[in-house]
Formats: C-alpha cells, sequence, structure tokens
C-alpha cells in the first residue's frame, strides 16, 4: 500500500532515477504521494541515463535554481565509430565512422582538452525552445535550426576505461552542459564519429547515489518524514 503524506512540507531530497523514467515521471511519482506539496526538480536527466535527481518539495521550490547551478558529477560510456541522430543509444544511426588506432595516452590528452571553460553547441534533441517550441519536437519532425554555442565549463575529466572502441569516462561540470554533446565532441577530437550509450549522474553539488532515494523506497521514505 502506498503512503501518502497529507501535510505541508519544504524539503530537498536526492532521488536516484532508474533507466526508462523521465525526470518528469519522478517528480509525479513523489507528487502523487506528498500532496498538496508542489514538488519539482533542479536538472533535467534524459531518460535513457540514470542518477540523481534532486527534488525540491514545499517551499523549498523556490531554491531550485540554486541547485541547477550545482557543479554535477557524471559518468558515461561513448560507442567510437557510430553517430546517431539523438546522440546516445535510443535514436537512429545517422554516420559511422572508421576509428583509429587509440591508445590511453592519446585519448586521455584528447580529454584534457576539455577542462576548463569552453563553449557547447546544445543538441536539437533537447528541452531548449525556439519561439516556443522545444527544439526536439523539432527534430523530432525532421527539422534541424541553428543553435548557438553556450559557454560552459569542465572542472575535471578522467579517463576511466578504453576497451573495444568504447571510452568509459567521468566528468564534473558546471550548469547547462550535455553529456551527449560532449561525447561527440570528444569521438571528433579523436578523428571518428560517437554516441553515448550509457549515462549516470553520480552527484549533483554534495549529493550522491548514496544519499538518494531509489524508487522503490519511497514508501519507507514516506514514513520517516509523517
Amino acid at each position: 500500500m502506498n503512503e501518502v503524506l497529507t501535510q505541508s512540507i519544504d524539503l530537498v531530497v536526492p532521488f536516484w532515477k532508474p533507466v526508462e523514467w523521465s525526470s518528469f515521471d519522478v517528480v509525479k511519482k513523489v507528487r502523487n504521494q506528498v500532496k498538496p506539496n508542489k514538488v519539482g526538480h533542479s536538472g533535467t536527466l534524459d531518460p535513457f541515463a540514470e542518477g540523481v535527481l534532486v527534488l525540491c518539495i514545499g517551499g523549498k521550490t523556490k531554491e531550485s535554481g540554486k541547485i541547477m547551478a550545482l557543479r554535477k558529477e557524471y559518468v558515461g560510456t561513448i560507442q567510437l565509430g557510430i553517430k546517431t541522430d539523438t546522440l546516445d543509444s535510443t535514436g537512429a544511426i545517422i554516420d559511422e565512422s572508421n576509428v583509429p588506432l587509440l591508445n590511453i595516452n592519446n585519448v586521455r590528452a584528447v580529454l584534457n582538452t576539455f577542462i576548463g571553460d569552453g563553449f557547447q553547441v546544445p543538441p536539437m534533441y533537447s528541452a531548449i525552445k525556439r519561439n516556443g517550441i522545444p527544439l526536439y519536437k523539432l527534430a523530432r519532425k525532421g527539422i534541424t535550426v541553428k543553435r548557438d554555442p553556450r559557454a560552459i565549463k569542465i572542472y575535471d575529466i578522467e579517463l576511466l576505461n578504453l576497451e573495444d572502441n568504447k571510452i568509459m569516462f567521468r566528468v564534473e561540470c558546471g550548469k547547462g552542459t550535455y553529456i551527449r554533446t560532449l561525447a561527440e565532441d570528444i569521438a571528433k577530437k579523436l578523428n571518428t564519429c560517437g554516441h553515448l550509450i550509457q549515462l549516470s549522474r553520480t552527484k549533483v553539488g554534495n549529493f550522491s547515489k548514496t544519499d538518494s532515494i531509489q524508487i522503490e523506497n519511497i514508501n519507507e521514505w514516506i514514513s520517516t518524514i509523517v
């Protein structure tokens, strides 16, 4: 039986978003059980990804902007040699390219070039709006529009594994960084193409997986705040 909270609360709570759930799916699940409190998230996580999704509840929804500005850490895996229209594993293949012979040293050298302040062109499959319409809705109709580069910051990036034309990496970045685009840009600098096949958001500020509530444990969490 689902626990339902009926009292007013003001909380900032990290949840662990499962793969295939949208960020709004998590918000809706929590909202249904903490009525009449408002619930909002502080940074979208793509459905194909898993990871820390910080929810702001009640009066804390006013703090979502502050939390959105926190540093974030991701662990991702790039499949080199294949590009998709969404830049991740959910999309259709639109290009294939030979992958040059790589070694740990030259991949690390390329990754290090991304550290610091930089610019990034947002992907078409994103929630950024053009004339009030999210870009992903245009992309689904086969429409591509010009996107202006946006300032981003990469604080740290680390190679975790290189095997079978796959690069597993960890990155710590600032607000507004698209890891799918970062993966594509890494592949380009390695003279090939690529797309993201796995992504986990492991930290938002000081919130980590160990702090996060699993969706299947939401009733236990509700019982602790009643």
